[in-house]
């Protein structure tokens, strides 16, 4: 099931005297963050904050939440993950939020054969990366290309991959 508000990143510091913070952000393109009005500092959206202002700083978003004025009152935030409405972020065809992807059951394109979880997605510059446990706890590494991921089927909780030969097997 999908997540209505998702992680978008972690306090990590202060910025200046004002009450502005260092955002470290958990998105591909953390200039999105910029457009968004409203976060939330828990994962039900029980905790909204507007947002005065957020652009991004290098490697980091600079953050301005109403209501934090002060250093002292950045400082005290220092830690937290902040949460996004997933409504609030647009998403290209044929883009997926990590999080959805996450615990996704992997199966083979071809006779549905299971190999395992997505447990996890490592950025790589060139493409992503996935990381497949197997039952008996192995972990098995596939590029998140098109040639080896098939079908991603968010809503069905659903990952159909063709593995390029020698993938999961010592052939050559």
């Amino acid at each position: 099931m999908r997540k209505k508000y998702l992680e978008c990143g972690k306090i990590v510091t202060t910025h200046g005297v004002a009450g502005e913070m260092r955002l470290q952000p958990w998105m591909d393109e953390a200039e999105e963050l910029s457009g968004v009005q409203t976060l939330y500092f828990d994962g039900d959206g029980a905790r909204p904050v507007r947002v005065l202002r957020a652009r991004p700083h290098k490697n980091v978003v600079i953050l301005k939440l109403e209501g934090i004025e002060t250093v002292e009152q950045a400082v005290a935030c220092r830690g937290r993950i902040l949460y996004v409405d997933r409504n609030d972020l647009h998403l290209a065809p044929g883009q997926h939020f990590v999080q959805d992807l996450l615990g996704m059951r992997v199966i083979d394109a071809d006779d549905g054969h299971l190999y395992g979880t997505l447990t996890d997605v490592f950025s790589t510059g060139a493409n992503d990366v996935y990381q497949i446990t197997f039952p008996d706890e192995t972990k098995k590494l596939i590029p998140a290309i098109p040639q080896t991921v098939i079908e991603t089927d968010v809503d069905g909780e659903i990952m159909r991959i063709r593995p390029l030969k020698g993938l999961f097997d010592d052939e050559d």
